[in-house]
C-alpha cells in the first residue's frame, strides 16, 4: 500500500512539474496570440470544438474523439467506439463555422477518421480604388482531414492527417495539401503526454499569383485523470514557426453525474467554459462559450457513439420479487475489447452507493448471470432500486465500462390500484 501511494505521488509530481514548465513558458511569450493573428491558415489553427473550447483548447494530450485529430491524430487510437459529430459556431456578423467528423475505432487495424471543417463568411462590400461600390463578395475556407492512428504498444500511439484545404475569395480560389503527425504516450493509465507537428510541408494555397503557405505548428502537453476518470486536467503549449511566438492553453473537465459534465479553461488570455449532457445511449450534447475581442463566441455540437469496443449489461426482468413468480433476474452480458479480455466484474450498488453484490471472473464475461436479490453474505436485500454496471479489462490495460442501469426488488406485490365494482 505504501509503495503504491509513493508511486502515485511520484507520478503526480511529474505531471505538476510538466504543467508548471508550460505555465512558466507562457510568461516569456506574452502577447503571442496577437503575433499569430491573421497568419495563413489561422482560421483552422485557432479552431476549437465545443468540448475542446470548454477545456481552453488544451487537447493535444486528451484528444480521444474524431474532432481531436485537429490537435493530435494519434488520439484516434484511444477511441473505444465509433463516433460521428456535428458542430456549429457563430463567429461574428454572418460568419459561421461548421464541422462534421467521423471516427472508426480500430484494434488490429488502425483507427480511421474523416473530418470536414467549413468557414463561411457573410457578404462584404466590394469597392475599387475610388471607393465605388462594386457589389458584394463572400469568403470561404474548407479543410478535409483524412486520419489514421495505430497503437505501437500498450503505452505508445502514433497518427497522421492528410490535409486538403481550399480557400475562395470572390471569384478567386486555390487549394493545397499538407500533413500532420502526432504521438501520445501513457506514463501511467492516468497520466498521458501528447505532441503533434501540424502543417508539415504545406498546405500552400495560391490566390492569383501569390503563394500562402500555412506555417508549421508544434503542440505539446500533458493530461491527468482522477476520481476514476470522472475528472481530467490538461495543459498545452503551442508554438507556431516563423517567429510568431508561443501560447499556452489549460483546462479541466469533471463529470458531476454520469449524464452531466462541466468544463472550464483558459486560451489566448481569455476564459472559456462549457458542459456536456448525455441523452439516452450514445447521444451527447456539447456547449461551450469563449470570450475574445469580438465578444462571446458560442459553440454547440451533437455526437453519437455506436459499435466499436464496449461492455454492456441488461437485466430481465427489470423488476422482480425473490418471493414472487419472478424470483430471480437474469443479467445479459455483452462485450468486445480491443485486446484479449483478462477479467470482468458486474457490480450491484444500493442507494448509498455501496456494493451489495459483485460477480466477476477471468477472461470474457459469460452470456448471462442470475441474481436472486441477496447480498454477498446470502441475506435478502430490502425492497428498492439498485444500480448495476459491467466493467471488462483487456490484457493491454484498457478498461471498458458499460452503462449504469437500474433493477428493482419488490416484495409488496404489483403497484397501482385495483378497481372495485359495487352493485
Amino acid at each position: 500500500m505504501k509503495s503504491s501511494f509513493l508511486h502515485t505521488c511520484r507520478n503526480s509530481l511529474v505531471v505538476l512539474a510538466f504543467v508548471s514548465s508550460l505555465v512558466m513558458a507562457t510568461h516569456t511569450t506574452a502577447g503571442a496570440e496577437d503575433a499569430i493573428g491573421g497568419a495563413p491558415g489561422d482560421w483552422l489553427s485557432r479552431y476549437m470544438g465545443a468540448r475542446t473550447a470548454g477545456m481552453g483548447g488544451a487537447f493535444v494530450a486528451a484528444a480521444d474523439e474524431p474532432l481531436g485529430v485537429i490537435w493530435n491524430p494519434a488520439g484516434l487510437s484511444y477511441m473505444s467506439q465509433n463516433q460521428v459529430t456535428f458542430e456549429t459556431a457563430r463567429l461574428f456578423e454572418s460568419t459561421s463555422m461548421n464541422t462534421l467528423s467521423f471516427g472508426m475505432a480500430g484494434s488490429r487495424f488502425p483507427s480511421f477518421g474523416l473530418t470536414i471543417v467549413n468557414l463561411r463568411s457573410g457578404e462584404f462590400e466590394k469597392t475599387n480604388d475610388l471607393n465605388d461600390n462594386l457589389g458584394e463578395f463572400t469568403e470561404g475556407d474548407m479543410a478535409f482531414l483524412l486520419s489514421a492512428s495505430k497503437n505501437i504498444n500498450r503505452s505508445l500511439a502514433v497518427g497522421a492527417n492528410v490535409k486538403v484545404v481550399r480557400q475562395s475569395i470572390d471569384e478567386f480560389s486555390g487549394a493545397g495539401v499538407g500533413l500532420d503527425l502526432g504521438v501520445m504516450y501513457n506514463i501511467t493509465p492516468k497520466i498521458r503526454l501528447g505532441a503533434s507537428a501540424l502543417n508539415i510541408a504545406g498546405p500552400s494555397v495560391t490566390m492569383r499569383a501569390v503563394d500562402e503557405s500555412y506555417p508549421s505548428e508544434f503542440r505539446g502537453g500533458a493530461s491527468f485523470m482522477f476520481l476514476g476518470g470522472r475528472g481530467l486536467v490538461s495543459a498545452e503549449v503551442d508554438h507556431q514557426s516563423g517567429g510568431t511566438g508561443t501560447s499556452f492553453r489549460g483546462g479541466s473537465e469533471f463529470w458531476v453525474h454520469r449524464t452531466l459534465g462541466l468544463r472550464v479553461g483558459y486560451a489566448y488570455e481569455s476564459p472559456t467554459g462549457g458542459f456536456s449532457y448525455r441523452v439516452g445511449e450514445g447521444w451527447r450534447f456539447d456547449y461551450a462559450a469563449s470570450d475574445n475581442e469580438l465578444g462571446v463566441m458560442h459553440r454547440v455540437g451533437v455526437s453519437y457513439q455506436f459499435g466499436g469496443f464496449f461492455a454492456d449489461s441488461k437485466a430481465n426482468p427489470e423488476v422482480f420479487s425473490p418471493i414472487g413468480q419472478h424470483s430471480v433476474t437474469k443479467f445479459s452480458l455483452k462485450s468486445k475489447t480491443k485486446a484479449e479480455a483478462v477479467g470482468w466484474s458486474l457490480s450491484i450498488l444500493d442507494k448509498s452507493n455501496q456494493i451489495v453484490r459483485k460477480f466477476g471472473g477471468k477472461g470474457v464475461p459469460p452470456a448471462h448471470v442470475m441474481w436472486d436479490g441477496k447480498d454477498e453474505s446470502g441475506l435478502p436485500l430490502s425492497d428498492g432500486i439498485y444500480r448495476y454496471q459491467l466493467i471488462v479489462h483487456d490484457k493491454e490495460g484498457r478498461q471498458f465500462t458499460g452503462h449504469i442501469r437500474t433493477v428493482e426488488i419488490t416484495t409488496t406485490g404489483p403497484r397501482g390500484s385495483v378497481p372495485v365494482y359495487t352493485d
